[in-house]
């Protein structure tokens, strides 16, 4: 067996790993600083003082009323799962959000339209879905369907803005898995969720509501239209086809795999 042979089937992945922080070099640092944070959290000197921080930063009512700014833009700093215990449902949130939502789908956007853009997809979403998940969780209360202390539950993370990448990054499949996909993103969530009276938990809510907020955004003749880059027109919007060893390659065989799998 030839070296050629050997490496066949592994060049398009290995191309496109090699050249990732060439083209979405934000996603990567962003990605870093993700890992990093978690590391911080789960094996820091402090655990009560990351615990105390998580805790100001969760988009919770009491802190999106005390300190919505901080909040909002402080929780998307830290993800909620884990990358050691493999067999756990926490792992496959992690890998559908932080694995295929953040390094794979938000790389494809930023390649796609680059970093102002698929910040604004992103941190919108996460923003976005956030708030419009904290005006059902005042109805909820006052309708009595969820408990008084979701007032100060601890909520944090990516998960938002990853959920409406997922859902925007419906363009970078074929067009024969876009409808699967789409039935995946608003499936997972569902998978584990927690009823309480007529609604499930606030943040299956918010994983919903993310997902309506990308799935509404592939309407914009903005989103549908890749950037024009130096050297070449951009391709055609309803082109499906990524061109060889760019992001989107990336993204399309995890998504046909994650599709696949056993969702919580």
């Amino acid at each position: 067996m030839n070296s050629q042979s050997l490496w066949g089937p592994l060049g398009r992945p290995l191309r496109a790993v090699r050249g990732y922080p060439r083209r979405a070099p934000l996603t990567l640092a962003y990605v870093c600083l993700l890992l990093a944070g978690h590391v911080w959290v789960s094996r820091g000197p402090s655990a009560d003082r990351a615990a105390g921080v998580l805790g100001y930063l969760s988009t919770n009512l009491d802190n999106l009323r005390d300190h919505p700014l901080s909040a909002l833009l402080g929780s998307a700093l830290f993800f909620d799962g884990t990358l050691t215990d493999v067999t756990s449902t926490d792992f496959v949130g992690t890998f559908i959000t932080l694995g295929l939502g953040v390094c794979c789908f938000l790389a494809w956007a930023e390649h796609r339209w680059g970093k102002r853009r698929a910040v604004a997809v992103f941190l919108g979403g996460h923003v976005a879905a956030t708030l419009l998940t904290a005006v059902v969780i005042s109805v909820a209360l006052r309708h009595g369907w969820y408990p008084a202390a979701v007032r100060q539950a601890l909520d944090y993370g990516v998960s938002y803005g990853a959920q409406t990448v997922l859902a925007i990054g419906t363009l970078a499949l074929p067009r024969w898995r876009r409808l699967p996909w789409a039935a995946f993103v608003l499936a997972w969530p569902l998978g584990g969720a927690d009823w309480s009276g007529p609604l499930p938990d606030f943040t299956t809510i918010g994983h919903l509501m993310a997902a309506a907020l990308g799935f509404g955004l592939l309407g914009v003749p903005a989103f549908r239209r890749p950037r024009v880059r130096p050297g070449g027109p951009p391709s055609p919007a309803g082109d499906s086809r990524p061109q060889q060893g760019s992001v989107p390659q990336s993204p399309s065989a995890a998504a046909g795999t994650a599709a696949g799998a056993k969702t919580p």
